[in-house]
């Protein structure tokens, strides 16, 4: 065990933000921690990287324990080199080396079985053991594989990190902590400013990354990569679910559902036994066993009422009359940057079309050209080649990822008003209300409200505008797991033509019909959502088109015919998939069912027997363990 919390509780003033926590952090192992913005995410962070202390509770950390936290506001050396930074990281191991060179100059001068030949000998030897344990031999390696696996391939890493954007800089924090190789690694929000070849590699090696890894994330397809195991901050307390995202959904629901029937099966007891004393206690023939009643109401422990999931935002995007089929024509555009002799071409010929009720994602490398091209679409930026053709009847709505549209004086509740002014107060403020921004947070400045607050505020004012297409230029940045989720059934929903930038997988998978990738030669189009463009690109790697885009589809090739005992092979396997849950549930059940009995008098006034529940408990725990590692492998 590398650290263990025990009923920690933390305040700030007169908020509680997390109440009688338990979490404990094992070697190896992968957690990802979940919950609402606000909800204590990072102070626990804090906390366990020891940084902050809890009001009160147990604290227990391992004398072996190096905790690596990379915060979202991480700083770096700015004077320092992209290589310099990284290689501070090695300072020991490099003085080692140094010594090492020095002590091999002066055994070269010395014979065999001279006076201090064993010393110096000896002394050879130990840097040189320290120096392979610590694998000195093989930094630049190691540097440059991190480097190129978070997108730093081809930069020029003699440049000071002082000239590097936000993103950059939050990449290179990450990299160099990856290089330190603690065993337990803590990372607030990491796969921001990544995209998919970046987000793929870091999932790649955070799997086989020795030490434990914690994680703050709201991207739920690098949760189900990585984790093995959820902790969610919900109502300030602190709850385990064993497995990845996906499996946590399942469970929290059965948890949810399995809570609710306990809590409902206990009030109606009671209200039996309240009956059956107030019935009964002045009757003679009845007294002593309503008196009976009367002292195990006393001495039963009482379930608190569920509390119910925090009110999800709500939203829906009106649909305007309906366009012609051929809703976009793109032909033959340069997708450029600058002006004049400074202009760039960053995606050269571009052409596609779109058609009524089609949901196309845009997705590519970072700086590829996404932004400009949506912009380029509505003319909020020049094309100077080629041809943009809008079908007839066509209304469209933009949302954009910079908030620059929006006015940083303005209140909330001004800035929607001032663009539906025949919209009643009770309109705006409802509409407002409907995601989470109520009270007297309608009366903040636009400039100081968060990021989510922000991208509310823009699915506000799209509400109140009826649209046929949709540009989104990453909706989901900023939103909370609820809200993504929400966000994500509204354009599921809706019934228009929807074109969007995103790096999330999951809308990606949820979502899109189409997708089209843009690169420095062209673009490359794929028919279906994500996993569908993972599994064509990934099975050949397209050659980057020119003009129209290679389109690839994700039928099976010739050639991919499936036997009959292939599939027969994966019927088996979907059955011993279906029973190997079915085994988890089982035991999972037994173990709540377990902990239930050692709460009753008969088994905790008993210390041989509560032994044994204790011991079964325990057994199951590890049983449970190993089934959830089987179901890992299995997905």
């Amino acid at each position: 065990m590398l650290i263990q919390l025990k009923n920690i509780t933390k305040s700030f003033g007169e908020n509680t933000i997390i109440r009688e926590a338990d979490i404990s952090i094992e070697e190896g192992r992968k957690y990802g921690l979940i919950g609402p913005n606000g909800a204590g995410k990072t102070t626990l962070l804090k906390i366990i990287s020891g940084e902050m202390e809890a009001d009160s509770g147990e604290t227990d950390r391992s004398r072996s324990l190096f905790a690596g936290y990379l915060r979202q506001d991480s700083g770096l050396n700015p004077g320092n080199s992209i290589y310099g930074e990284m290689k501070s990281v090695f300072t020991p191991v490099l003085e080692k080396l140094r010594e090492l060179e020095e002590v091999g100059e002066r055994l070269k001068k010395l014979e065999p079985g001279s006076p201090g030949y064993a010393e110096i000998s000896h002394k050879y030897a130990d840097y040189q053991n320290y120096v392979e344990v610590h694998e000195g031999y093989n930094i630049d390696y190691k540097i440059k594989n991190v480097l190129n696996g978070m997108g730093f391939e081809g930069r020029d890493t003699g440049a000071t990190i002082k000239t590097l954007s936000g993103g950059e800089k939050t990449r290179l924090a990450l990299a160099k902590l990856l290089l330190e190789e603690p065993n337990l690694l803590i990372l607030d929000e990491p796969t921001n400013h990544l995209d998919f070849k970046t987000l793929s590699w870091l999932e790649a090696y955070l799997k086989r990354y020795k030490g434990a890894v914690l994680l703050v994330s709201h991207d739920r397809y690098f949760l189900d990569s990585t984790v093995g195991a959820i902790y969610e901050i919900e109502h300030m307390r602190l709850n385990y679910y064993p497995g990845n995202y996906s499996r946590y959904l399942i469970l929290k629901q059965e948890k949810q559902e399995r809570e609710e029937k306990e809590y409902e099966a206990q009030q109606e007891e009671i209200a039996k036994m309240e009956d059956f004393v107030r019935r009964n206690l002045v009757r003679a023939s009845t007294s002593n066993r309503a008196k009976s009643r009367v002292k195990a109401l006393e001495r039963m422990e009482r379930l608190e009422a569920p509390k119910k999931a925090p009110r999800k935002i709500r939203l829906r995007f009106e649909t305007a009359s309906e366009p012609w089929r051929e809703v976009l024509k793109v032909k033959e555009i340069d997708v450029t940057v600058g002006q004049g002799s400074a202009r760039k071409t960053l995606v050269p010929r571009v052409s596609f079309e779109m058609r009524r009720g089609e949901k196309v994602a845009l997705i590519g490398a970072n700086g590829v050209g996404k932004t400009t091209l949506l912009k380029i679409l509505i003319k909020k930026a020049q094309f100077y080649t080629g041809r943009i053709s809008w079908g007839e009847n066509t209304k469209i709505a933009y949302f954009e990822q910079e908030s620059k549209d929006l006015n940083p004086a303005n209140s909330v509740i001004t800035e929607l008003w001032n663009r539906y002014r025949t919209k009643t107060e009770y309109e705006i403020r409802s509409r407002l209300a409907s995601v989470g921004i109520g009270g007297e947070d309608v009366y903040k400045k636009v400039g100081v409200i968060s990021g989510g607050e922000k991208a509310k505020l823009k699915f506000c004012i799209l509400s109140f505008q009826p649209s046929n297409v949709i540009l989104m230029d990453e909706p989901s940045n900023h939103l909370d797991l609820p809200s993504k989720e929400v966000l994500e059934d509204a354009l599921f929903n809706y019934s228009g033509t929807l074109l969007f930038v995103s790096h999330d997988r999951y809308l990606l998978n949820k979502i899109a019909t189409r997708i089209i990738e843009l690169t420095d030669g062209g673009i490359i189009e794929y028919q279906g959502n994500y996993e569908a463009y993972k599994e064509a690109a990934d099975k050949k790697p397209p050659q980057e088109s020119r003009g129209r885009g290679e389109v690839k589809k994700s039928e099976p090739e010739p050639g991919t015919y499936r036997s009959r005992k292939q599939r027969s092979l994966d019927v088996q396997k979907k059955r011993e998939l279906a029973s190997l849950e079915k085994s988890i549930s089982d035991t999972e059940a037994g173990i709540a069912a377990l902990e239930a009995e050692i709460s009753e008098e008969r088994v905790f006034s008993d210390y041989v027997l509560m032994q044994e529940k204790c011991a079964e408990i325990e057994a199951a725990r590890a049983l449970l363990e190993n089934l959830m590692a089987e179901w890992e492998n299995f997905a």
